[in-house]
C-alpha cells in the first residue's frame, strides 16, 4: 500500500513504520546525524535508541547522551520529520519490539564494519524474523568519524568542530575540562 500523502509505503492496515536507530552515541557525531536524517527520510517514524552500555565506560551518563541526542534532532523535527530519543538498556529486539519498530537501522562506516553488523544482523533475524535490519553507508564525508576518535581528539585539546556540532563540542569541552583534561 502506499500513503498518497508522503509517497511512502504503509505497513498492513496502514499503521506508520517505525524504525530504530540504536547506538551509545557517546557522543552523537556529525557521522550518527547524517544517518538519523537518511533513516528517518526512509520510515514514518524513527526512534534513535540510546544504549546505557555501561561496559564501554561512557564519557556522558546515559540521560546525557539523550538530552545530547534530543537536542541535536531538533531540526529534524522542525523539517517535519517523526523522530524521538529513548534510553534503552535491554536487547535491541526488545526494544524494537517495545516501540513498535520493524526495521533496524545501521549505519556502515567502512568495510570493516560490515561482518560485525551482518553478525549482529543475523542473530537479531534468528531472535525475530519480522524485523528487518537495513544498513545505510555513511556518505563520503563522514565515514571516518567515530565517536571513540572524536572523545580522544577533545581529550587532547583538538578541533572536534568538523565532527560534533558547536553543541556537542562544548560539551566535550566541559566534560574534560571538569575531569582535568583537555
Amino acid at each position: 500500500m502506499s500513503d498518497a500523502g508522503s509517497g511512502r509505503k504503509k505497513t498492513p492496515g496502514n499503521a506508520p513504520r517505525i524504525g530504530v536507530y540504536p547506538g551509545t552515541f557517546d557522543p552523537i557525531t556529525r557521522g550518527h546525524l547524517d544517518i538519523i536524517r537518511r533513516a528517518a527520510a526512509v520510515v514514518d517514524k524513527l526512534v534513535v535508541g540510546v544504549a546505557k552500555n555501561a561496559g564501554k565506560d561512557p564519557l556522558f551518563t546515559v540521560d546525557e547522551r539523550v538530552a545530547l541526542v534530543d537536542a541535536e534532532l531538533a531540526d529534524l523535527r522542525a523539517e517535519g520529520q517523526d523522530v524521538e530519543v529513548r534510553p534503552f538498556g535491554n536487547l535491541l529486539i526488545h526494544f524494537a519490539r517495545d516501540v513498535g519498530a520493524r526495521v533496524l537501522v545501521r549505519g556502515l562506516r567502512a568495510v570493516s564494519d560490515f561482518e560485525y553488523e551482518f553478525q549482529m544482523a543475523t542473530m537479531n533475524a534468528r531472535l525475530d524474523s519480522g524485523i528487518e535490519t537495513v544498513f545505510l553507508t555513511a556518505s563520503e564525508r563522514q565515514q571516518f568519524i567515530a565517536s571513540r576518535l572524536v572523545k580522544e581528539i577533545a581529550r587532547l585539546g583538538g578541533d572536534v568542530s568538523g565532527f560534533v556540532s558547536p553543541r556537542v563540542a562544548e560539551k566535550l569541552k566541559e566534560r574534560f575540562a571538569e575531569n582535568g583534561e583537555g
